[in-house]
């Protein structure tokens, strides 16, 4: 058995995100059965919509994380860049179980996976400058 390196605790957090996807997908599905809400339609009950929009969501927000996750392990560090991406992961679990119990109360969930993101593209951003301006 080996070490864990910088890079699979990044890889760990994409893990992570994946299950997340996967868990919104399947509540998704859970709730288009329970509501009786038959494939194509996207509305129909309330708390289907709500389960819909968790997923839609969360999926327009990992496009944009992962790549800044990979781009901070490699320019800022994995330390931090875990650290960040576990916030990130933290605030989207947050924002979908408060999405699914009030949406009016998922703003705090997605303040935190915001800030955790920017943070990230921040430094992914001074990396390749930084980089950039040295060559």
């Amino acid at each position: 058995m080996t070490f864990m390196s910088g890079m699979d605790w990044t890889a760990l957090i994409t893990l992570g995100v994946l299950a997340l996807g996967f868990a919104t997908a399947w509540m998704v599905g859970r709730a288009r059965v329970k509501y009786g809400i038959k494939a194509p339609a996207t509305t129909g009950h309330e708390m289907f919509e709500r389960a819909y929009r968790v997923q839609m969501n969360t999926l327009e927000n990992t496009v944009i994380f992962l790549p800044a996750l990979w781009l901070s392990a490699h320019y800022i560090g994995t330390v931090a860049t875990t650290v960040l991406g576990g916030v990130w992961l933290a605030g989207r679990i947050w924002y979908a179980i408060a999405y699914m119990a009030n949406p009016k109360k998922r703003g705090a969930g997605f303040t935190l996976a915001y800030i955790a993101w920017s943070l990230m593209m921040l430094g992914a951003a001074w990396g390749v400058l930084n980089n950039l301006a040295g060559k």
